[in-house]
């Protein structure tokens, strides 16, 4: 497999990035079940997150179920990634430096109400929930997560 380094449009610091193998041709042989291959259709798919191990587990996670990746682990920089790379999912953490996740969705939101953008975060009080509902979050999966469980959200949502 090949890995790339992903860097600085993230909004990491200088010298700060993260490694996650490049896109890649899915093959056809097995389907289903976070496996790549036929039934998956593939999704744009931007994760905001700011724990880098998070963003490299999730971006792994999500390329070999077949979906185009791209990621971003602030807000403002969510808010640039989103724009160029014109998202149909975001896997979103509430719990962001500078612009936190409630603002991002919402101004995500207002931007394309057909946008689905799932809470991943670890907030989990009735409280978050339904701020997080008012931003404008279609979901909310708290972590620790499933993978698969996330893997078929971002297939069904």
């Amino acid at each position: 497999m090949q890995y790339a380094e992903l860097e600085s449009r993230s909004g990491a610091k200088p010298g700060q990035s993260v490694c996650a193998p490049t896109s890649r041709k899915v093959s056809g042989d097995a389907a289903g079940g976070g496996t790549p291959g036929m039934g998956v259709t593939p999704r744009r798919v931007l994760v905001v997150e700011d724990n880098l191990d998070a963003v490299h587990s999730l971006v792994v996670l999500l390329r070999q179920d077949g979906h185009q990746v791209d990621f971003a682990i602030n807000g403002y920089a969510a808010l640039d990634v989103a724009r160029r790379f014109q998202p149909e999912v975001v896997l979103l953490d509430l719990g962001l430096p500078g612009l936190d996740g409630f603002d991002v969705c919402r101004r995500l939101k207002s931007v394309s109400k057909d946008l689905r953008i799932v809470a991943v975060t670890a907030y989990a009080s009735d409280e978050h929930r339904a701020k997080a509902r008012a931003a404008g979050c279609d979901l909310h999966v708290v972590k620790p997560y499933d993978p698969q469980r996330l893997l078929a959200i971002v297939r069904n949502v």
